[in-house]
């Protein structure tokens, strides 16, 4: 029977098999893994048409609009992009069997610390079909089965991409599970699953990682949401804050590391705040703001923020701005506000730059680039499992190495104690 099928297979049958499959994953060789993952690649840009088929029935299906629907969306585009990541997976070292550390004890013991893979990881995600090929081929790539349980409105997509990598030649019965979505019992029986999962990794909004995080029997790496902040300092260049936060705020607002809060230093909040408000508007984003900044926008169109709102990630084409009185307010600013995801600073002043990249509590600080680049791909490793904002096991973007634990290799001579 095929590991894709949702009927007639319970999510306890599909755990079982996942965890007999991790232990064939951990003892395939790099060329092994790396060989199915090229097939992979090839598989589903073989299979473009058949994928474009099922999404359209997604999108059709689920009736949603903006930011959510570009997220469920595919195009022969995205699935190029998809399939090359997976190349670009197989291409980065394995880290697996690496030795993190090695010394010889006087009694003539050696001991040498290595990589090993989790075992079994279960991913709670929503809307984004690449998100189930990104995943699993990290699994793969670090010895892992994995157990997806997608968003509802994905699962035709969900279904066609994994059935094309379960179809590849090589991949274990079980390597990679899909649960039924239709259901939310799935979740449930996924995140009680101790003893058969190893790790469970939620993406998506803030309700589904805090439900996640609350209810879970299984260690969780928490991913979360991004409202990300971008500072525009007194030095600050105005030509390049324009292209950061234009390009921060609209080349994909339906992500994560999308800009959602906008904090311009007072020095120069009434020359900035105009000009950016316009371009903003220009741009199609519906602009809100805290006092100073209405009062600054010259009679622009810019609505009234609610406290919870300064929270809040917007997730559209929507941006919210506030005048500080210095780098320590803007760091206070974020530090309260942010979801400790990604947030920049937009300077010609070092020492400002320095004090913000340290004082500010997120997995990713930048200094005078967009927010946009807190991705695994960007930061050079293939794909992603997820973001991660917390700061046991890893932080920031992680994928391969962050998908491994670590035992000890002892080698003796017949010592004994």
């Amino acid at each position: 029977m095929s590991a894709t099928l949702t009927t007639a297979v319970s999510t306890q049958e599909k755990l079982l098999r996942a965890r007999t499959a991790s232990s064939k994953l951990a003892l395939l060789s790099t060329d092994e893994k790396n060989a199915l993952l090229l097939k992979i690649a090839d598989a589903i840009e073989a299979n473009e048409k058949s994928i474009l088929k099922s999404n359209e029935q997604d999108i059709k299906s689920s009736n949603l609009e903006g930011a959510m629907r570009d997220r469920l969306l595919l195009t022969p585009a995205r699935i190029k992009d998809t399939a090359q990541a997976v190349r670009d997976v197989a291409a980065l070292p394995d880290p697996i069997g690496e030795t993190l550390a090695e010394w010889t004890k006087p009694n003539g013991l050696k001991i040498r610390k290595v990589r090993v893979p989790l075992g079994v990881i279960g991913i709670i995600y929503e809307s984004r079909p690449n998100v189930t090929v990104d995943t699993a081929v990290l699994a793969l790539k670090t010895g892992n089965a994995i157990v997806l349980r997608g968003g509802k409105e994905a699962s035709q997509s969900n279904q066609r991409l994994v059935e094309i990598m379960n179809g590849v030649a090589g991949i274990p019965e079980g390597a990679i599970e899909l649960l039924d979505s239709s259901t939310r019992q799935t979740v449930q029986e996924l995140i009680k699953a101790r003893g058969l999962v190893d790790v469970i990794i939620p993406r998506g909004g803030a309700g589904l990682i805090q439900f996640v995080t609350d209810n879970s029997a299984v260690p969780v790496i928490e991913t979360g949401a991004g409202n990300c902040h971008i500072y525009v300092d007194d030095s600050a260049d105005f030509e390049m804050a324009d292209r950061i936060v234009i390009n921060a705020k609209t080349q994909r607002p339906s992500v994560c590391n999308a800009a959602e809060k906008l904090l311009v230093h007072e020095r120069v909040a009434a020359e900035y705040i105009p000009r950016i408000v316009k371009k903003l508007i220009d741009a199609g984003v519906e602009v809100r703001g805290d006092g100073k900044a209405r009062t600054l926008a010259a009679g622009l169109p810019v609505g009234i923020p609610t406290e919870q709102e300064w929270y809040e990630e917007y997730l559209r084409l929507c941006m919210a701005i506030a005048v500080v009185a210095d780098v320590d307010e803007a760091i206070a600013h974020i530090n309260r506000y942010s979801t400790k995801h990604s947030d920049s600073i937009i300077t010609a002043n070092e020492a400002n730059a320095r004090q913000f990249l340290r004082g500010v509590d997120s997995a990713a600080v930048y200094w005078n680039a967009s927010t946009r680049f807190t991705d695994g791909a960007e930061f050079g490793f293939g794909a992603e499992m997820g973001i991660s904002t917390q700061k046991l096991h890893c932080r920031g973007p992680f994928a391969l190495a962050e998908l491994t634990s670590s035992k000890y290799e002892i080698v003796g001579t017949g010592q004994t104690r």
